[in-house]
């Protein structure tokens, strides 16, 4: 288990028609990046609840151990996960 917060960056795309982990992708600069989708609409933080709740979900932790740390009005999102390391975060986003 990890003390330490792991930053997980995310493009979060909204309004989908399910809540859907794509998959890894690459930012501009070549760093990783999460993608994905959630139905709630970007409306009075219920996107950003719905992508905390999903990530959550699949990394197996409680919502409490997922917190948005940036981009709370854009699509691209820093996440805090407390709980497991980088490489468990990856594999288990990754093993879909």
């Amino acid at each position: 288990m990890a003390d330490e917060a792991v930053v997980l960056a995310v493009v979060l795309k909204p309004g989908a028609a399910r809540d859907e982990v794509d998959g890894w992708d690459q930012d501009a600069a070549g760093r990783p990046v999460l993608r994905v989708r959630v139905r709630a609409r970007p409306v009075e933080g219920q996107a950003n609840d719905a992508l905390v709740r999903l990530i959550a979900g699949r990394l197996e932790l409680p919502v409490s151990a997922v917190t948005l740390a940036a981009g709370g009005r854009g699509r691209s999102k820093r996440l805090h996960v407390r709980g497991l390391d980088a490489e468990r975060i990856r594999r288990r986003l990754t093993d879909l």
